[in-house]
């Protein structure tokens, strides 16, 4: 009896040390679930949020500020009640005439997992979210589709791991963007969106397709250091900032045909493995191609650049690294047989 005294205290304790914070009642107060890093896996499980709550908390118009949690369920954004467009958006013509759905607080979702897919499935309205976007850290095992979506405040992505499609089709980010260290899955899309703000995919992974065509940036876009796995298209896209590509790496096609770099493209040190089409792209900046690796032979037919399409240095650089191993190798042979005489 003491024995199982002593076990049942300790456990008592073990439990006592993953910390629940939650949300004050009150008018307007946002969801808020956070699980402390103490918490186990069964502890968190436990203590699932159910997708269900979110929801509701959108329709009283709150936000939700989630934090080392589970969500269970699928969230399904399109359920959401029709409203009026927000003041902020109504000198927006694109806008005008399409039913809004509208989520006033924020959507905090950090270093949880989230079992259900997330849904804005209405083709012919808008999902507005007034309030910042947040999912740092955060694993998504399914959907997540926020297609038509205008963001107000700015979006966090940074360190969240997508492991099936995610869908930002036609959407309109206001403000900056900020997704290093991100990885996407099988399929990304962000089809025709709008980016107000400064954007940055920096040091980001995309295992599947990416398509990022006929996309307008209006400021600065950084994508260097990012890992392309499947084919990528920026075909028709408008970069009105700085494209920064440095040392991004493509394992497949990637497709820039048609697209329109106003400021600077750098391309340095970037590796492209398979076919890189140019075709039809119009550098009004500087563009550098310098050190930037081509497998394949580029394509820059009918391209308006302003300087011509630089060697790929890259294979010459491995060429006089063998012709210097041989050079060694050969004087290492002759070494070898001349203390053997």
């Amino acid at each position: 009896m003491g024995g199982l005294a002593i076990l049942w205290l300790s456990l008592d304790a073990a439990a006592s040390n993953c910390l629940v914070e939650t949300s004050a009642s009150g008018a307007g107060a946002a969801l808020k679930r956070h699980l402390g890093a103490d918490c186990t896996e069964q502890e968190r499980e436990a203590r699932a949020v159910d997708a269900a709550q979110l929801l509701q908390a959108f329709k009283e118009g709150k936000g939700i500020d989630l934090s080392g949690v589970v969500v269970q369920g699928d969230l399904s954004l399109d359920t959401l009640p029709v409203g009026p467009l927000p003041p902020e958006l109504e000198g927006t013509k694109e806008l005008q005439g399409r039913e809004v759905r509208v989520i006033s607080g924020s959507m905090m979702i950090v270093n949880s997992v989230v079992r259900g897919a997330i849904r804005q499935g209405s083709t012919q309205g808008l999902l507005v979210v007034k309030g910042p976007v947040t999912f740092s850290g955060t694993r998504f095992e399914q959907v997540v589709d926020l297609s038509r979506t205008v963001f107000i405040q700015p979006v966090t992505l940074s360190g969240a791991l997508f492991l099936r499609e995610s869908y930002f089709v036609q959407g309109r980010f206001l403000r900056d963007v900020f997704a290093e260290k991100t990885w996407f899955g099988p399929h990304t899309r962000f089809h025709r969106s709008v980016f107000q703000g400064l954007v940055t995919f920096q040091q980001s992974r995309f295992n599947g397709l990416a398509e990022f065509l006929e996309v307008v940036f209006e400021k600065d876009v950084n994508l260097s250091r990012t890992f392309f796995k499947l084919g990528s298209g920026f075909s028709g896209s408008r970069f009105q900032g700085l494209a920064d590509f440095s040392e991004a790496s493509f394992d497949r096609e990637a497709f820039f045909t048609y697209t329109l770099f106003e400021g600077d493209a750098y391309f340095r040190r970037t590796t492209f493995q398979s076919t890189a089409d140019f075709s039809d792209a119009s550098f009004k900046g500087r563009d550098d191609f310098s050190k930037t690796l081509f497998e394949k032979g580029p394509q820059f037919t009918r391209a308006a650049r302003s300087a011509p399409v630089q060697a790929s240095p890259g294979l010459e650089n491995q060429t006089i690294q063998y012709a210097i191993i041989l050079s060694l190798l050969v004087f290492g042979a002759l070494l070898i047989a001349y203390l053997i005489r």
